[in-house]
């Protein structure tokens, strides 16, 4: 197969399915506002159900859903009729997915979630099914046709799933309200969970930190900034941050000073050195250092020295 050929099955997979999910729009009508109410007003849990490929759909929704604050479960609909039906309590909802609807797994398992008298909401390509007749609302995934060309690997159809269940929801996270504060509570590891949690304070005060007056000789301060690895330190007079020296103020100098034996902090530091409130989120430190175009800030509260954040800090962190 020519490379050509490659590019445009998958060109055309992609407009397959791309097509399948703007018509979803217009398959949305009341029976979802009420669905996506009663999820939200429920007391309980979203227990999420499914066979297959449908149930691989339900696995991402039921993450999607715990971490954006509605709390779900999956249960699989093989293993629901022998035993694993104990997992759905009074006050729950119960999602069915399935692209037929007509799957002898579901056909067994819905009379019996039926009979536990819970709310079922069912996604599904065929509003005719034996589970859409069932369920007290269906959002209508239907697909024209899959992407794969013998029309039968579940591909257009299971991203229907997954796109229903996405609306499904943002719904709900915008109805409570769900904040990226919320979202650090419940994504607190990896580099995303640290944009959202990680202060330039958690990083200043497990770092070295380097200060010398204006007054200090540049032998000295050479020393500084070489011990305490930041590649710059700080100039502080009276408690006051007045300076900068940084690794390129040095190197400068050099360039320009033949004998700098006799130089002091004060004759070659930068008087106006980029800061940082020690409360700010490392993220913001981030965003400054790439609009500043530097590597380091001085962080500071209330006008007190608190060290140096580097980004190099920032790259350790994942946040850069």
């Amino acid at each position: 197969m020519l490379p050509n050929n490659i590019l445009s099955i998958a060109k055309k997979t992609i407009a397959n399915e791309a097509k399948a999910i703007a018509n979803l729009e217009n398959f949305l009508d009341d029976t979802f506002t009420k669905a996506v109410e009663q999820i939200y007003n429920a007391k309980g849990r979203v227990i999420i159900t499914g066979i297959g490929k449908s149930a691989i759909i339900a696995h991402k929704i039921v993450a999607t859903l715990n971490s954006t604050g509605t709390p779900a479960i999956f249960m699989h609909a093989a293993d629901a009729i022998h035993g694993d039906l104990g997992i759905i309590l009074e006050d729950d909802v119960v999602i069915c997915i399935s692209k037929s609807g007509n799957t002898p797994e579901i056909k067994v398992l819905v009379p019996l979630i039926k009979n536990f008298k819970n709310p079922l909401i069912a996604i599904t390509g065929n509003s005719a099914s034996f589970l859409a007749n069932q369920a007290d609302y269906v959002l209508n995934t239907y697909v024209d046709k899959e992407a794969c060309p013998n029309n039968l690997a579940p591909t257009t159809s299971t991203t229907a799933q997954l796109v229903m269940g996405d609306a499904l929801a943002v719904c709900l996270l915008e109805l409570k309200g769900f904040s990226s504060q919320d979202f650090a509570k419940y994504h607190p590891g990896g580099a995303l969970g640290k944009q959202l949690y990680l202060r330039v304070s958690d990083i200043t005060a497990n770092n070295n930190k380097p200060q010398v007056s204006p007054d200090t000789p540049i032998t000295e301060v050479i020393v500084e900034i070489s011990e305490k690895m930041l590649g710059a330190t700080a100039v502080i007079e009276n408690n006051t941050i007045v300076g900068v020296i940084t690794d390129g103020d040095l190197r400068r100098m050099i360039k320009e000073n033949k004998d700098f034996s006799l130089l002091t902090a004060k004759d070659i530091m930068s008087t106006s050195p980029k800061l940082i409130d020690n409360n700010a989120m490392a993220i913001d430190a981030r965003n400054l250092l790439e609009d500043y175009g530097v590597s380091q800030l001085i962080a500071q509260e209330n006008g007190l020295y608190k060290g140096i954040i580097h980004l190099h800090n920032l790259i350790k962190e994942g946040i850069v």
